[in-house]
């Protein structure tokens, strides 16, 4: 595999543009026919206040360029774009992102504009979710939720092997009720999960009661590995939170299989066998989940993207086919 390929490979199909758009960088990519992902390339996402919307799907346009000039003689015939925030799909509407500072932007049209091409615009952690189900830890799985854990929490919801939408507020799972005495979320709630359990909330929350700065969770856990209290006390909480919302959501939504990625999945055994115990201890007639590690990483959402642009690209095929024209 050459080093500015990425993979797994998607298999045969058209030739698109991926782009997954974050706060602080975009990653692109462009996929050929045979399913390799080339050029993956991480940038800086700029954003300028004024006008957050067009300034992004300008990079975008300056993006497609550069990956085009790479690889003369490859036309892609459809762009992916996915986005955090809350996203409405059918519509092309990034709704609202704290992070970009848009409202009700129309991100697919502009990106149609600028791009000469058909985009399938979605939402970044429901396209890793679609990723995860058909190339990742969720294959075979029809009833599965995908977690992120990192800085905060996010979620995608699968049934029937369909993300649930819900307008584009679905799989706020970091912003679900943990504790009502809670401290305050970013997103102004108190108690969320994502301010008890998420990799930062883990550092904070040790550093604020022992008074030792640590970088990160992994820090938290070889502290409580070592022996000290407070660092267990904080590491038990997370897990019993993380453990009380997959119940919530095993007794609603009973998933087959919770997958589980983002930079604390990588703390391994050490949490998802007690994670698995206290699971087991909090149901009793459920359809028990399996807990599954996430297995394409940070790029999980990219190839989402372009899974996303290859379907929208055979929605057009088989309608030209179908004679229904272009």
């Amino acid at each position: 595999m050459a080093a500015d390929e990425l993979s797994p490979a998607l298999g045969p199909g058209a030739a698109v543009l991926a782009f997954d758009v974050g706060g602080t960088d975009t990653k692109s990519a462009l996929i050929d026919r045979a399913g390799r992902v080339l050029g993956l390339r991480r940038t800086t996402t700029p954003i300028d206040p004024a006008d957050p919307a067009a300034s992004v799907v300008s990079s975008l346009a300056e993006l497609a360029l550069a990956h085009l000039a790479e690889r003369p003689g490859l036309d892609p015939v459809a762009v992916g774009i996915s986005v955090p925030g809350i996203v409405d799909e059918a519509d092309g509407i990034g709704v609202f992102a704290s992070n970009f500072g848009w409202r009700d932007a129309p991100i697919r049209a502009l990106g149609e504009r600028a791009l000469g091409l058909p985009v399938a615009f979605g939402h970044d952690v429901r396209a890793a979710g679609d990723a995860e189900r058909r190339l990742g830890a969720a294959r075979g799985y029809d009833d599965v939720v995908v977690l992120a854990i990192g800085t905060g929490i996010a979620g995608s919801i699968l049934l029937g092997g369909r993300p649930l939408v819900g307008g584009g507020f679905a799989g706020e799972i970091g912003h679900s009720l943990a504790d009502p005495h809670g401290d305050r979320c970013a997103c102004g709630a108190i108690g969320c999960l994502e301010t008890i359990a998420s990799a930062g909330a883990i550092a904070r929350r040790y550093t604020a009661t022992s008074g030792i700065a640590v970088d990160g969770a992994r820090e938290v856990l070889a502290a409580a590995a070592a022996g000290d209290a407070v660092a267990a006390a904080v590491w038990n909480d997370a897990l019993d939170a993380l453990a009380d919302s997959i119940a919530r959501l095993t007794a609603t939504i009973a998933p087959q299989a919770v997958v589980i990625g983002g930079g604390l999945s990588q703390a391994g055994s050490a949490l998802f066998g007690p994670l698995r115990e206290r699971l087991d201890a909090r149901l009793s007639f459920h359809r028990r989940p399996e807990l599954v590690r996430a297995r394409l990483g940070d790029d999980a959402g990219l190839l989402g993207t372009a899974l996303a642009a290859r379907d929208l690209a055979d929605g057009f095929t088989a309608r030209i086919a179908d004679g229904g024209g272009s």
